[in-house]
């Protein structure tokens, strides 16, 4: 009963994982507007995205606008786009695998085909957080490098936006979820690998001494 706990739970925090990437794939602030040098009063945001560019006025409205052409955007756009689309992709396939193998789901009989689909669907989890995790790190080690650049213009200097963040959360939930998973089928499979067997209790014979045989 607790290692079909553990494997909801890593089964929730996989989902969760995958909606948060989700979110950061198609939210607009993976790389915001850094305010710095002497001017402290700005008339507007930029937030650039995978999808689309914002500039938000002081006043509050927002624009958007849809990135023209795939092919004239930089590598770290199109590595970006790629990756989230398989990872949100390969999360749909993981969360039915799990639902399959699960031990509070009969789809399939107990057996240790059943602990393997489980510990597949873990396995993709870790997969869709690894997968993630290149696009987030490349965009940040971008915006790190060209903010301490001094020869970037202060116009063009970008910081982290909240979409990295939420896509960091993602990640180490689809990490860890994905671990819990494995983990609790291994110890399942373990388990059920080795049954116990029960030795037949040793009785006395007529004259009040236990048998022989029951000490071979």
């Amino acid at each position: 009963m607790t290692s079909a706990a553990v494997e909801i739970l890593g089964l929730g925090l996989g989902i969760l994982g995958w909606v948060g990437v989700i979110v950061a794939c198609g939210l607009p602030m993976w790389q915001v507007s850094a305010y710095i040098g002497g001017n402290i009063v700005v008339a507007q945001t930029i937030w650039e995205g995978l999808w689309m560019s914002c500039a938000v006025q002081s006043t509050g409205q927002m624009q958007c606008k849809v990135y023209d052409s795939i092919l004239a955007l930089p590598p770290e756009v199109q590595a970006g786009r790629a990756l989230t689309v398989i990872v949100a992709l390969l999360g749909l396939v993981a969360l039915l695998v799990t639902v399959v193998g699960a031990q509070c789901t009969n789809c399939i009989r107990p057996s240790k085909m059943k602990s393997r689909i489980v510990i597949a669907g873990g396995a993709i989890y870790i997969l869709c957080g690894v997968l993630v995790l290149i696009p987030l790190c490349w965009f940040a080690n971008i915006v790190i490098s060209d903010f301490y650049d001094p020869s970037v213009p202060s116009s063009k200097k970008r910081e982290m936006g909240a979409a990295l963040y939420i896509g960091w959360a993602a990640t180490a939930l689809l990490l860890f979820g994905g671990c819990l998973i494995c983990c609790c089928s291994c110890s399942q499979r373990d388990e059920t690998s080795f049954p116990v067997k029960y030795s037949a209790p040793r009785r006395p014979t007529s004259n009040g001494e236990y048998d022989k045989k029951n000490y071979v």
